[in-house]
C-alpha cells in the first residue's frame, strides 16, 4: 500500500505549499521525477550516488533504485553495469488521471484546468520494456508501476491556429499518490494477461479485453512470450494464437 502521508511531504518538500504563490515559473522541469526520489529515499544524502562510472538516483542498503519517466533505451549502460552488483528497481511514473493547463509565454497566464479524457493504464510500460528487452530475465531487475494523479502545464506554442497541436510540456505535477503495480519476478507478468481470456487468442482478443491499441497489443504480447508469461501456439491468418501458460 502506498504512503500517502509520506508522499505529501514529499510534495511538499519539492513544490512547496505556496507554489501558486509563487507561480509556474518556479517549478522544476522534472518535478515528477524529484517528487517520487525524495518519496522513496527522504535522505538526500542518498541520492545521486556515483557507481560504476554511473550515476544512481537514489542508493540505499545494498539496493538501487532508478526513476524513469520515459526512454528506457537510455538506462542500457546502467543496466549494464548495475545489474550485476545489486537489485535495481525501476520507478516508472503513469498519470492516472490528468489536468491540462495551458501558459501563455507572452502574458504568463494560465488557462483553467481541463480532465483529460485518457485514463492511465499499466499497458503503457510495454514499449518502454522492449527497450531493455535483453534484461528483463534478469533476476535483479524489478519494475514498481506507480499510478499519479496530476496537473499538466503546457505551453501554448504548438503550430496548429491554437497553438496547441505540437505544444511543449512544461512540467507536470502530481497531486495524489493512487497505487502501485510491482513486477518483481516473471510470474508478475501474468497480472497483466485479462481474465477473460481463455483458451487461445490473438493480439486483437487481447487488446479488445484489455482496452488497449493493436499495436500496444502486439507490443505487450512480445514481451509476455519473451517472459514465458504466454505460449504461440499456431496462426490464425496472419495472427499469431496465444495461450496463457500454466504454473
Amino acid at each position: 500500500m502506498p504512503d500517502k502521508r509520506a508522499f505529501e511531504t514529499a510534495k511538499r518538500k519539492i513544490i512547496g505549499v505556496d507554489r501558486q504563490r509563487f507561480g509556474i515559473g518556479t517549478l522544476s522541469e522534472k518535478t515528477v521525477h524529484a517528487i517520487l526520489k525524495n518519496y522513496y529515499e527522504p535522505d538526500e544524502d542518498r541520492h545521486e550516488i556515483p557507481i560504476q562510472n554511473y550515476v544512481a538516483d537514489i542508493y540505499a542498503e545494498g539496493e538501487i533504485i532508478e526513476i524513469q519517466t520515459r526512454q528506457f533505451d537510455k538506462m542500457r549502460g546502467k543496466l549494464g553495469a548495475f545489474l550485476p552488483l545489486y537489485p535495481v528497481t525501476i520507478v516508472y511514473p503513469i498519470p492516472h488521471e490528468k489536468w491540462i493547463i495551458w501558459i501563455d509565454e507572452e502574458s504568463g497566464t494560465l488557462s483553467k484546468r481541463r480532465k483529460s479524457p485518457l485514463k492511465g493504464n499499466p499497458y503503457v510500460i510495454f514499449p518502454e520494456l522492449y527497450k531493455i528487452k535483453m534484461f528483463l530475465k534478469d533476476p535483479n531487475l524489478r519494475f514498481r508501476l506507480v499510478f499519479l494523479d496530476m496537473e499538466e502545464y503546457k505551453l501554448l506554442n504548438g503550430w496548429s491556429k491554437d497553438r496547441k497541436k505540437g505544444a511543449s510540456r512544461y512540467d507536470r505535477i502530481p497531486t495524489e499518490l493512487v497505487r502501485e503495480m510491482e513486477i518483481t519476478c516473471p510470474q508478475d507478468f501474468l497480472q497483466f494477461v485479462p481474465l477473460e481470456l481463455e483458451g487461445t487468442f490473438t493480439s486483437r482478443d487481447f487488446a479488445k479485453a484489455a482496452h488497449i491499441s493493436l499495436p500496444l497489443a502486439q507490443t505487450t504480447l512480445n514481451i509476455l512470450y519473451h517472459m514465458e508469461t504466454v505460449d504461440r501456439v499456431g496462426k490464425k491468418g496472419h495472427l499469431y494464437l496465444y495461450e496463457t501458460k500454466e504454473g
